[in-house]
């Protein structure tokens, strides 16, 4: 059955009038006492939540099912544990894709802070959020709505604040100077966080098991110990390189605002896809929402207060040659309540080159993706469906 079939006649009237709204974002129709879903933001039957899916036929089911994300716990990660985390870690992006990160260093009131006024922007009036309005993906402030609003054929329940934060100094001056202390709380968060996820690019390195794990690089520590054969010494000036590249990296910060929907059970917050970068780090509020896909259901992920969700990006299921996955994940709505998150994308800088590492290859692991760069993501997005794995999916090779 299709969207417009199951909308009373009192619903299409009321979508005709709104229509010409839905490039503002839902922000703005929440505000202005929306009832009704708009038929632009209605799901197919089969593609909306709650709807499980099997061999034989779709039905409508409540699907909440809840999971426990593996922890990592970054203090211990830095401590004598260190070999068993990494087990750990390598279990969770292999099984998982995903993983809760505890102790991180990050003080709660930077975190508190950095949600405190993306809501403050969220709450300004619409004449001050369209100043940074935009369907230039690569310009260095977008407000937006949805996913890719000029290729989506259903739209999302979502509005969000794209900010590019590298380099600072060149991308700063186009950041919202409303609140007057949003770039400052931003700004701070910024640089907390890209310090953070180069300490655990480190140690995703060493889970792949490329590091030497008798050697810390300069992000720890320097060893004095030089007693080490040259294939150690080679091994190192290959990480040494890789986390130089990733210092001068791309940040991207998308903070996320997600309003009451009317009829939750129509729409998604975001659509099942998976993320362009390296790592992602997410900061949630206390509200649900975010769901991934594991062993071919959708479950819940339980928000842990001060900690990050991590996952998996393209570019590191395609650096490790496939042993770590990008997972779909998803975003759910509700009725009753506003849900803020802050996503910072990690990864190589945008003109870097992205491709398997070669000491993850040899006779029983062939290459199995080819060479990519931001670039070629954007016209992709730009020309096609970004949901899903649809990217990633075009940079394999045929396997056949």
């Amino acid at each position: 059955m299709s969207p417009a079939m199951v909308m009373s006649p009192k619903q299409s009237n009321y979508d005709s009038t709104l229509e010409f709204q839905y490039q503002k974002g839902v922000k703005h129709m929440y505000e202005n006492g929306i009832e009704h879903v708009p038929n632009k933001y209605i799901l197919p039957a089969s593609e909306r939540p709650n709807v499980v899916i099997n061999s034989e036929k779709s039905s409508h089911v409540p699907q909440i099912i809840n999971v426990q994300l593996p922890i990592i716990d970054f203090a211990q990660l830095q401590g004598p544990n260190r070999t068993e985390v990494l087990e750990s870690l390598s279990y969770a992006c292999q099984n998982y894709g995903f993983f809760q990160l505890v102790n991180h260093g990050i003080p709660d009131e930077i975190m508190n802070e950095m949600v405190n006024v993306s809501k403050r922007f969220f709450e300004m009036p619409f004449s001050e959020r369209e100043k940074y309005m935009s369907t230039d993906m690569s310009s260095p402030v977008r407000y937006g709505t949805s996913f890719n609003q000029t290729n989506d054929g259903v739209f999302c329940w979502r509005d969000f604040l794209k900010l590019s934060c590298h380099p600072l100094p060149e991308t700063l001056p186009y950041w919202p100077t409303s609140p007057l202390d949003f770039r400052q709380l931003a700004v701070t968060y910024a640089k907390e966080n890209k310090y953070l996820f180069l300490m655990l690019v480190e140690a995703i390195l060493e889970s792949l098991g490329l590091k030497n794990k008798e050697k810390k690089t300069k992000l720890v520590a320097k060893n004095d110990d030089d007693e080490n054969n040259d294939d150690d010494d080679d091994d190192d000036d290959y990480i040494e390189e890789i986390l130089k590249e990733f210092e001068d990296g791309s940040q991207l910060m998308v903070v996320n605002c997600y309003p009451p929907c009317p009829e939750p059970d129509l729409t998604l917050g975001m659509p099942p896809h998976s993320d362009y970068g390296f790592l992602t780090l997410l900061q949630q509020d206390e509200v649900k929402g975010l769901q991934i896909q594991h062993q071919d259901k959708w479950v819940t992920i339980q928000p842990i207060p001060g900690s990050f969700v991590v996952n998996v990006g393209d570019h590191l299921e395609i650096f490790s040659n496939g042993k770590y996955k990008s997972v779909l994940h998803r975003v759910l709505v509700n009725s009753m309540k506003h849900r803020i998150s802050v996503a910072s994308l990690h990864s190589l800088p945008f003109a870097n080159t992205v491709r398997p590492s070669p000491k993850l290859i040899d006779e029983t692991n062939p290459r199995l993706y080819k060479d990519t760069d931001f670039a070629s993501f954007l016209q992709y997005v730009k020309s096609c469906d970004s949901t899903k794995k649809n990217f990633i999916e075009s940079r394999k090779f045929d396997q056949s």
